[in-house]
């Protein structure tokens, strides 16, 4: 693997060919994709006659870095490879770091380890909920040495994306208003996703490939015409009667569509519109680069329509009517009917 941070892909990818490093640095916020490679790793990197002799997963809170570093050195007996995980490193860590002088020392025996490791080792540290200073000698090392990988978490426009991928390594295909349905439903877990969408690639017969909204709303329960892919589009289009009818649905079911979950997902789409407006580049690259997308769908589909039917000045108009709309949800300045209407009241102002 290259001496760099490499992405879950690429990652992915060397594994699969049965390229191991020596050293795996997995940090960051989100726990999927630090789980996704050690869990691969543990699995395959050695045969199951191997794991007894040649396999070791550990805690942070349980041992110490030279303890770690002491069982790397060490070689595989009858295996290619001896693989140590150390699970919650970021306890490790912290445990270090509650001194300065025992911060360095953690920190001195795993660069002196960097400096030459034991090629018939594969460590792995998982470090959730935090990084290293990627400033610090050592971070510099591991990537040099391995591959230092940050698991960041994923923002609600660009969960289509890692439906898409997990879709196309098994072969499948969901339409936009499909994975809005998966996403609107499951929300930004990506492990609680990766399981749903495990089981509709499992229920799907193998000669169909496109997973349909119809089969979605069978199978996980989600409503195939009163879902936000929906109601979004119902607005950008300025559809009166559909954003009326699924607004109405919304407030039928509070519970299941709170007003505040709703309101931020106005919010968060009409705050892209307004910096959509002031970007130099108005094409679908120009828009997908100044918000921040990973493909240009979302710019030509959503922020590109949306446009021409409001104006930079209507869009700041809406953010500051979903703002005050979102307070008075919350008990601010509240009426004596709580939050009945206000959905409605909100959508009437942004179409009008």
């Amino acid at each position: 693997m290259a001496a760099q941070q490499a992405t879950y892909s690429q990652i992915m990818s060397g594994l699969g060919k049965g390229q191991y490093s020596p050293v795996y640095y997995l940090m960051g916020e989100e726990p999927f994709f630090i789980d996704s490679i050690s869990e691969y790793i543990r699995e395959h990197a050695l045969q199951p006659e191997e794991r007894d002799f040649n396999q070791l997963v550990i805690y942070g809170n349980e041992t110490t870095m030279q303890k770690v570093v002491e069982r790397a050195r060490a070689y595989p007996m009858g295996a290619e490879r001896q693989v140590i995980i150390v699970r919650e490193a970021q306890n490790l860590i912290k445990k270090d770091s509650d001194k300065e002088d025992e911060q360095a020392s953690a920190a001195d025996i795993l660069s002196h380890y960097l400096q030459s490791p034991n090629p018939g080792t594969v460590l792995v540290f998982c470090h959730k909920n935090g990084t290293l200073d990627k400033r610090r000698k050592v971070t510099q090392q591991i990537e040099k040495a391995g591959v230092l990988f940050e698991s960041k978490k994923y923002k609600d426009e660009e969960l289509p994306s890692f439906i898409r991928e997990y879709l196309d390594s098994h072969g499948k295909y969901m339409s936009p208003k499909g994975m809005s349905m998966m996403v609107e439903s499951v929300g930004a877990d990506l492990c609680r996703l990766n399981g749903e969408l495990d089981k509709l690639v499992a229920a799907m017969p193998a000669d169909i490939r496109e997973i349909t909204p119809e089969f979605i709303e069978k199978l996980v329960g989600i409503s195939k015409d009163f879902n936000y892919f929906e109601f979004q589009e119902a607005i950008i289009s300025r559809d009166i009667y559909k954003a009326n009818q699924i607004a109405s649905y919304y407030e039928s079911n509070p519970k299941t569509y709170p007003i505040q979950l709703l309101t931020a997902n106005l919010f968060s789409f009409f705050s892209n519109l307004m910096l959509a407006h002031y970007s130099p580049d108005k094409s679908d690259r120009g828009i997908a680069e100044q918000l921040g997308l990973r493909n240009e769908w979302a710019a030509k589909k959503n922020y590109l329509p949306a446009m021409k039917n409001y104006s930079a000045g209507k869009t700041l108009q809406i953010i500051s009517a979903i703002r005050r709309a979102d307070a008075r949800s919350k008990g601010v300045e509240a009426t004596p009917n709580g939050s009945e209407g206000l959905l409605r009241e909100l959508l009437f102002f942004i179409l009008h």
